[in-house]
């Protein structure tokens, strides 16, 4: 009997130590990793979420885009930091999902290195080609690859567009080659200078040179026609199997505090519902679609990294 009361003085403790660590955090500057370049969709997804949580949690929220090996070098970075909710990691399925089957030797597991907080939503993509390609539809320029094989190129800056890419290609049946590049801002330039006939793009950053007019979009990864470019068909559609969903969450390093792991997920469920937000991510096709729990981001994580691997067998890539 004596046990008991004990047992109800530690969890008392425990619950007081929790609530002073959450009531506590931040203390100071927070900052938010981003695996791609400033210009890309990831990027500014994240200093719209940013600027929110920092006046939310009364505190700085800095981003720091560290690009490079296909958002490996930013991933590292962060599954080695301090684990006190002071480093964390806005990233997408490249990093969590893709990069698993894509990288024979990756030097960080997506799920033991991370504490999991909140998905953010789906970043689309779509199916760009420059603006004086004669292709008016994707069923035109499937025809048209096809009728010159070994002639087309397409920029892949990112695992999502790699798998979009070589999952149309196998699908369709297409000889096309796949010039890799560090980031999607210059993977958009070569496409409107010609270097490369086709992108896979993420609407944040293509939404601006499809707004002016400088590519065409002929296809979108979602199942359904988006609002932001109502002309474009699902790839789907054309492409019968397609099944690429593009998310974006945000993480910590592994053994991070719950109560500060919980306060940010509550942060950032106020963040996505406010209506100003909204309107900002909307404008770059960007739709938002949080988590509830930290829990329910971990089992969509766990489930995603199964997905993306049926994906990247489908497309027949293999791991380097």
């Amino acid at each position: 009997m004596k046990i008991f009361p004990r047992a109800l003085a530690l969890a008392a403790g425990l619950l007081a130590v929790s609530a002073a660590i959450a009531q506590s955090y931040p203390s100071a500057p927070v900052t938010l990793v981003v695996p791609f370049a400033a210009g890309s969709g990831t990027d500014a997804v994240a200093r719209i979420v940013a600027k929110k949580l920092g006046e939310r949690l009364k505190q700085p929220v800095l981003v720091d885009n560290r690009a490079g090996a296909n958002a490996q070098i930013a991933a590292q970075f962060v599954a080695k930091a301090k684990p006190d909710g002071y480093t964390l990691f806005m990233t997408t399925n490249t990093s969590h999902s893709a990069n698993p089957s894509l990288i024979a030797n990756l030097k960080y597991d997506p799920i033991k290195d991370f504490t999991p907080v909140a998905r953010v939503g789906e970043l689309p993509f779509a199916l760009v080609v420059n603006k004086n390609d004669p292709a008016r539809s994707l069923k035109e320029w499937i025809e048209q690859v096809k009728s010159h094989p070994g002639k087309f190129s397409y920029a892949t800056p990112n695992s999502t567009s790699l798998v979009a890419s070589e999952t149309i290609k196998r699908i369709a049946g297409l000889d096309v080659m796949a010039i890799p590049y560090k980031s999607s801002p210059q993977a958009l330039t070569d496409l409107i200078g010609g270097t490369v006939q086709m992108y896979v793009v993420d609407l944040g950053s293509g939404m601006g040179m499809i707004n002016a007019g400088s590519v065409r979009v002929l296809g979108v990864t979602t199942k359904e026609s988006l609002k932001s470019v109502p002309h474009a068909v699902p790839i789907v559609k054309e492409v019968p199997g397609f099944d690429l969903t593009s998310w974006n969450g945000i993480f910590g390093p592994a053994g991070m505090p719950k109560p500060v792991v919980d306060k940010l997920n509550a942060e950032l469920q106020e963040v996505l519902a406010d209506k100003e937000v909204q309107k900002s991510l909307s404008q770059l096709g960007f739709e938002t679609w949080p988590t509830r729990t930290p829990e329910e981001f971990a089992k969509y994580v766990v489930d995603q990294l199964a997905h993306w691997s049926a994906l990247v067998k489908q497309a027949g890539i293999r791991a380097e």
